[in-house]
Order: C-alpha cells, then structure tokens, then sequence
C-alpha cells in the first residue's frame, strides 16, 4: 500500500506528503513494527489519547504530556535507527504536521498567561480533544504497524 492510502485508512488526511514519498510503497520490517509498539505503548497511557474530563487534570501537564512525544519519538529512532526507515516515515510527518502546530501555538499562548484564564483553558482544552481524535487514529496506525490488538478502546464505556 502507498504511503499516502495509508494515511488516509487510518483518517490523518490532514499529513501531506511530497510526491516520491506518497506514493511509495510501504512494507514494515521487524524494527518499524517494534518501534511502533514501543510508541503506542507510550501513547496508550498518556493525555494524548486520554480524556480530559472537565475540573480532571491540568492544561500544562496536559500540553508538557503532548510535547514529550517529540523527546520520545526521537529515542525510539536512534534506539531502533535504520532498522525503522519506514516508521520513521510515518512518525516525522505526524510529529511536524499533526503535533508541533499545536505544540508551537499553546507553548506560546502558555508563556503568555493563557492557563490563568478559564476561555483560554476551554480553547485549549477543545482543541486538545480535535489532537486526540487524530492522536488516536494514529495510534490505531501504530498498532496496525506493529501487528498487535488495538486497546485504545479498551476502556470506553467503562462502568465501575
């Protein structure tokens, strides 16, 4: 499948690939489907594919927890290096086109004061739940990859 069918199954339209690279053909060896599971575990237990219920958590955690995905994907590319070429292809795009514009914008609007203000607190914290819903398609791309159950909906609907 080319890279840019994948992307689509997985709904990140939103990620625009150059013309040699979208229409490449994308086959996963054993260190793309381990690095992929190594950074859907991370995914799966953090804010950036959990709810932010109202008066739960907080906006800067939740903003530092979406950052750390850059630190973290970055160490699953070194420790996995060109044995994940193909992850790689898909993990760049996602950081740069689909985290870093919301990553840039509320570190700013953070520095700014923005967290001192309930408006600014609910803008952040509906544009945080748009990043999720891609967040988790993505995630359900990581566990495709890495040829694994998705349990991102593990816990939907939950009762006690």
């Amino acid at each position: 499948m080319n890279a840019k069918t994948f992307f689509k199954n997985f709904h990140l339209e939103k990620v625009r690939l150059g013309p040699k690279w979208a229409n490449l053909e994308l086959t996963f060896e054993e260190g793309d489907k381990n690095a992929a599971w190594d950074l859907y575990v991370e995914m799966l237990t953090r804010t950036v594919t959990q709810p932010l219920t109202d008066n739960t958590g907080d906006e800067q955690t939740a903003l530092n927890s979406v950052y750390s995905l850059f630190p973290i994907t970055r160490e699953i590319l070194r420790r996995h290096g060109r044995g994940a070429i193909n992850f790689s292809k898909i993990a760049i795009p996602i950081l740069n086109q689909v985290i870093r514009p919301f990553t840039a914008k509320w570190h700013k609007e953070s520095l700014a004061g923005a967290f001192e203000d309930e408006s600014r607190k609910a803008e952040f914290r509906q544009e945080l739940e748009t990043l999720q819903e891609e967040l988790l398609s993505y995630n359900q791309m990581l566990a495709n990859i890495a040829e694994v159950e998705d349990l991102t909906g593990l816990e939907q609907g939950a009762t006690e």
